[in-house]
């Protein structure tokens, strides 16, 4: 009987990252479990429930608690398995290299209010024209932009974070707002690299407009570029001049993004990029540095993409907002110009921008990664299944 040949690589590499991970068992028959789990993940074509993965497993007679138990107790420790996959990330990321993020909010549907975190949130799964809401609970999602390869890119979660609302009421866990799920993420991937030695290499988060937010730009972490996309009326500044008074904060007033596109003399300056097999042919425009109003002392640099409209092409244009840094002759300049890198920016679910060289490089990615909703009805269960189920995605998606 003829078979279709299988890549060995493949299973050698997995078995070797969750070797990896086994120090975080202190039980072998634990660590079994959860490869078990893994596995099953790839076998299963229904809901990925726990129900339906020991199924797929066989286990269909057997006494199911223990696997239970893997949730309800708590036996595996989270935060330790996400400094391994990070330790993971750091194998394709040279020290003098950008290591790039994505930041985004995420939810988990639930048939009710009574479980920890879960309250009245927006429902995707609506149409636009009428707009509904369900419980569910809301999270944070901090992957990381695997380099590109032949113009495809892919986020792995790296840490899945509660960030439930105040009206929630959740008992365990302290409100929390998406911007200040950011900063605990980026303040988090700062204490690993200074953990591993690599206190000067620096970090990219991109984001959509729920994170440009004033708060953010304020206490964002030394040694960390924040790209959000932004409105098309955000109000933006000049820096004040050199011979302005002391306590002036704003310069006059710079142009909004919508009058960037909305003025045909702006002078747009082409790219061509190799995106998923195809040429993307895009026009950019760049301005700054700038100042947000009410965050004086960051300056940023606008980075607006043109739309384009024809017969098979619609596309909005779109402005980003990213932090300068300075140069050695105190010149507030744009992030990594002097040498090329590529970066993603834009919608940190489905199509993302990517940015990079020493101006703006934009390309799309795509987040392949997708987490299953495990049903739960214990306190424990219900808030320890996320977080594994992360787990089990990025290991398979690594």
């Amino acid at each position: 009987m003829s078979t279709i040949p299988q890549n060995e690589e493949l299973l050698k590499h997995l078995f070797e990252i969750l070797e990896a991970h086994r120090r975080i068992f202190t039980q072998t028959r634990v660590y079994n479990r959860a490869v078990a789990l893994l596995l099953s993940e790839l076998m299963v074509f229904t809901r990925h429930t726990i129900t339906q993965q020991l199924i797929a497993l066989g286990l269909t007679e057997a006494d199911w608690s223990a696997w239970y138990r893997l949730f309800s107790e708590q036996r595996f420790d989270y935060d330790a398995g996400s400094e391994i996959l990070f330790e993971q990330s750091l194998l394709h990321v040279a020290e003098d290299e950008l290591y790039v993020t994505v930041g985004d909010g995420t939810q988990t549907p639930r048939s009710g209010r009574k479980m920890e975190g879960s309250g009245w949130l927006r429902n995707m799964r609506t149409p636009a024209f009428m707009i509904g809401i369900h419980a569910a609970q809301r999270w944070f999602n901090g992957a990381w932009l695997m380099p590109a390869e032949n113009g495809y890119s892919r986020a792995l979660p790296l840490r899945w974070m509660p960030a439930f609302t105040e009206k929630s009421e959740p008992q365990e866990h302290a409100p929390m707002k998406e911007w200040e799920a950011a900063v605990e993420f980026l303040t988090w991937l700062r204490e690993q690299f200074a953990k591993h030695g690599r206190n000067k290499q620096n970090i990219l988060m991109v984001a959509d407009g729920g994170y440009d937010t004033i708060n953010l730009w304020k206490y964002l972490p030394d040694g960390v570029i924040l790209m959000a996309r932004s409105a098309k009326n955000r109000v933006l500044h000049y820096l004040p001049p050199e011979d302005a008074h002391a306590n002036r904060k704003y310069g006059e007033r710079a142009p909004a993004p919508q009058d960037i596109w909305r003025n045909r003399k702006t002078k747009w300056r082409k790219l061509k990029l190799d995106v998923r097999g195809k040429t993307r042919r895009l026009q950019y425009h760049i301005m700054g540095p700038v100042l947000r109003k009410g965050v004086s002392e960051r300056p940023l640099f606008l980075i607006v993409v043109r739309g384009k409209h024809n017969a098979r092409t619609r596309r909005k244009p779109l402005p980003f907002l990213v932090n300068a840094v300075q140069n050695e002759q105190g010149e507030w300049v744009l992030p990594c110009r002097s040498k090329p890198s590529c970066f993603g920016c834009g919608n940190a679910g489905k199509s993302k921008f990517v940015i990079g060289n020493s101006r703006a490089i934009l390309a799309w990615a795509t987040n392949n990664v997708t987490i299953p909703m495990l049903p739960f009805y214990r306190f424990n269960g219900a808030l320890g299944s996320i977080p594994l189920c992360s787990w089990l995605a990025t290991a398979l998606g690594v």
